[in-house]
């Protein structure tokens, strides 16, 4: 066994690579939402709201029944029901998908600050981690490799979407609702429904990555619980180019670059804590920035996505 005191310098980067699988998790499940939801060629704005709702949802069911793995489902659900608003609505003739996600995510957080009241003070039960450090007696080791077993679905999730968007009927389905609409209608399918079916399955994915929020880490309920990781999420499937791979990667960067700050004074480096604070807002501009290009900036982008029109 190690002596915890030797370690060292080490510290800072096992701290970010804990944080950045703790806090990367529901980058991930959003942005694989949001990347199935946009592939069909709709764009939802509101998963900050269904990410908050679906915190608020998991967190009541685990503290009503007992079973936080019955929270995970109802925040799922939750989150299917606000994509099923959001599809149901953009069916609708002149409805701009851009401006209604912002609605919803208005609605959706505002709902769940409404009916959540009652959950800030009592203990809901929390999802279990496996800890993959066992055989160490270092504390910043064994933290750094405690693992939720959601982080390890959405690891799993990643190359299943890429698979199933590239060879299955239903990744055909939404890839070509999501690139012509009037070639999906010449099939004989409904545009609609595909994009219904899409942004439900993202708004379930969504909810699941707001439980972890509140099942987990933190690990409770609270009206600050989210910082906008809803909207950020969005914005990284833009980034990733509409890749499930690539969302994962970028969330762990974005989770790595969150971690920072608190890593650091962990070890007591004060100075500028702030600004390593901001590590995630500056990442984004730059990624805006270095990617600002005519031609690669929508590269891989969906035809019928409205940000492309």
């Amino acid at each position: 066994m190690a002596d915890a005191s030797a370690i060292g310098l080490w510290t800072i980067p096992l701290a970010v690579l804990g944080g950045a699988i703790r806090v990367s998790t529901p980058f991930l499940f959003v942005s694989l939402g949001e990347c199935i939801t946009e592939r069909s060629g709709r764009i939802n704005l509101g998963l900050e709201g269904t990410l908050v709702m679906g915190a608020m949802s998991g967190y009541g069911v685990s503290y009503l029944t007992g079973s936080p793995w019955l929270g995970v489902l109802a925040a799922g659900g939750a989150g299917a029901l606000l994509g099923a608003l959001h599809a149901a609505i953009c069916g609708l003739p002149r409805v701009n998908d851009v401006a209604l996600g912002i609605a919803l995510m208005l609605f959706g957080t505002g709902l769940a600050f409404f009916l959540g009241k009652p959950l800030i003070e009592p203990t809901a039960a929390h999802l279990p981690s496996l800890d993959l450090a066992w055989w160490s007696d270092i504390p910043q080791l064994r933290a750094a490799l405690k693992i939720n077993i959601l982080f390890v679905i959405g690891l799993v999730l990643a190359p299943v979407l890429v698979w199933a968007l590239k060879t299955t009927r239903w990744g055909l389905l939404i890839r070509t609702a999501g690139e012509s609409a009037d070639a999906a209608r010449a099939m004989g399918y409904s545009v609609n429904a595909i994009r219904m079916r899409a942004t439900m399955a993202g708004g379930f994915l969504a909810g699941v990555g707001g439980s972890f929020l509140s099942l987990f880490y933190p690990g409770s309920w609270n009206e600050g619980l989210s910082s906008g990781q809803g909207i950020t999420a969005v914005a990284l499937v833009i980034f990733a180019r509409w890749d499930p791979m690539l969302c994962l990667w970028a969330s762990l960067l974005f989770g790595g670059a969150a971690a920072l700050g608190p890593a650091l004074q962990s070890v007591g480096i004060t100075s500028g804590y702030h600004l390593f604070n901001a590590a995630p807002y500056i990442l984004t501009l730059l990624i805006m920035i270095l990617t600002c290009s005519p031609k690669r900036t929508l590269t891989g982008a969906p035809a019928e996505l409205s940000i492309t029109k």
